[in-house]
C-alpha cells in the first residue's frame, strides 16, 4: 500500500501538479534577483507557473479529447442519442458533453443542431449543461490542484445537475418555448467520411491550436487575477467575505460568476488563489460553475434559440443546482481535502 501511495503522490504532485515546474521557476527567478517571498516576486512566480502548467496540460488534454471526439461528429452523436429514451438518453447526452472541450457559447450551436434534428428537448439541455460545466479536461486540471476526490465529486455532481435539469425540462413539456425557426428546422442525413489515424491526429492538433487561441485571453486574465488575489488581497478579507463567517458566500460567488465569461481553464487559477486565501471549497467551485454555465454572453446567445420562459427555467435550474452543490462541498470540505 505504501508503494501505491508513493506512486500516486508522485503522479498527483509531479505529473499533474507539475511541482517540479514550480521549483524550476522559483530557482530561475531567485537567480535573477527576484524575491519570490515578496508580493511582486510571488505574483510573477504564480503567473508563470500557472500559465505554463495550464497551457501544457491543456494542449495534451485537448489533443486526446479531440482525437476521441473525431469519432463522434454531430450527425453520429445525434444518431447515438436517438437510440435512447427517458433518463437514459439524458445520461448519455450529459456524458457526451464531457468529451466536448467547449465553453458555453460554443456548445449552443450544437444544442441548436440537436434540437432542430428532433432530439427531445430535455436531452439537448442535458448536453448543454454538461458540456461547459464538466469535461475530461476539467477533471484532470481539478485533480492537479485540488486532488482527485474534489475533482471526481465535482464532475459527478455536475453530471447530476445536467441529467436532473434535462429530465425536469423534459417533464415540463416546454417544446413550444423553442423558437419556431429551430423547431421547424430539418437536419440533413449527411454521410460521414471515414477518417484514418493521420486525419484524426490532424483534426486533433487543429483543435488544440484553435482551442488554445480561444482560451488564451481568459487563461491569462484568470491567472493574472489569481496572482493578485494570491499575493495582494489580505487573507482576512477573503475569509470574511467567502469563508466560514459568511453563510451566504456560495450565493454571492454564484451571482458574481454570472456576468463573467470564461471557460473552466480560466476560472481554475482564480479558484486556486481564493482557496489558498481561506475561501471555502464550495464557494470557489460554485463560482467556477456559474462562470462556465451561466455567463451573460451565453445567456444572450441562448435567448436567440429559446423563449424567455424556457431561458428563465434553465437559468433557475442551473442556479439552484450550483448553490446546492456549493453548500454540499462546504459541508464535506474537511473530508475531501
Amino acid at each position: 500500500m505504501e508503494v501505491i501511495k508513493t506512486a500516486w503522490d508522485f503522479f498527483q504532485n509531479e505529473l499533474l501538479g507539475m511541482h517540479w515546474l514550480n521549483r524550476l521557476i522559483s530557482t530561475l527567478l531567485t537567480r535573477c534577483g527576484l524575491d519570490i517571498t515578496g508580493r511582486l516576486g510571488g505574483s510573477v512566480q504564480f503567473f508563470l507557473y500557472d500559465t505554463v502548467k495550464i497551457f501544457f496540460l491543456l494542449g495534451i488534454l485537448i489533443l486526446i479529447i479531440s482525437y476521441i471526439q473525431s469519432y463522434f461528429p454531430p450527425e453520429r452523436t445525434r444518431k447515438i442519442l436517438g437510440r435512447f429514451h427517458g433518463m437514459g438518453a439524458n445520461s448519455i447526452a450529459a456524458l457526451l458533453g464531457t468529451v466536448t472541450p467547449f465553453c458555453s457559447c460554443s456548445s449552443i450551436p450544437l444544442f441548436i443542431g440537436f434540437t432542430s434534428a428532433g432530439l427531445p428537448l430535455g436531452v439537448t439541455f442535458s448536453f448543454l449543461i454538461s458540456s461547459p460545466m464538466v469535461d475530461l479536461g476539467s477533471l484532470v486540471l481539478l485533480m492537479s490542484i485540488f486532488g482527485w476526490k474534489v475533482a471526481v465529486v465535482y464532475v459527478v455532481l455536475g453530471l447530476v445537475i445536467a441529467v436532473a435539469g434535462g429530465t425536469l425540462i423534459e417533464k415540463l413539456h416546454l417544446e413550444n418555448q423553442v423558437e419556431e425557426y429551430i423547431r421547424n428546422g430539418r437536419s440533413l442525413d449527411v454521410p460521414q467520411e471515414e477518417l484514418h489515424f493521420k486525419d484524426r491526429l490532424k483534426y486533433a492538433w487543429e483543435q488544440v491550436v484553435s482551442t488554445a487561441k480561444k482560451v488564451a485571453p481568459y487563461v491569462l486574465i484568470g491567472v493574472g487575477i489569481g496572482a493578485i488575489i494570491h499575493n495582494w488581497i489580505p487573507e482576512e478579507l477573503i475569509i470574511k467575505v467567502l469563508g466560514d463567517n459568511n453563510p451566504f458566500g456560495v450565493i454571492l460567488a454564484t451571482i458574481a460568476g454570472v456576468p463573467m465569461y470564461a471557460d473552466i481553464f480560466g476560472t481554475i487559477p482564480i479558484a486556486e488563489a481564493l482557496l489558498a486565501k481561506g475561501a471555502l471549497l464550495g464557494v470557489v467551485l460554485s463560482f467556477m460553475m456559474a462562470v462556465t454555465t451561466l455567463s451573460l454572453p451565453s445567456m444572450i446567445m441562448l435567448r436567440k434559440a429559446v423563449k424567455p420562459k424556457l431561458l428563465g427555467i434553465f437559468a433557475a435550474i442551473c442556479t439552484m443546482g450550483i448553490i446546492v452543490v456549493g453548500y454540499f462541498f462546504n459541508a464535506i470540505q474537511t473530508f475531501i481535502i
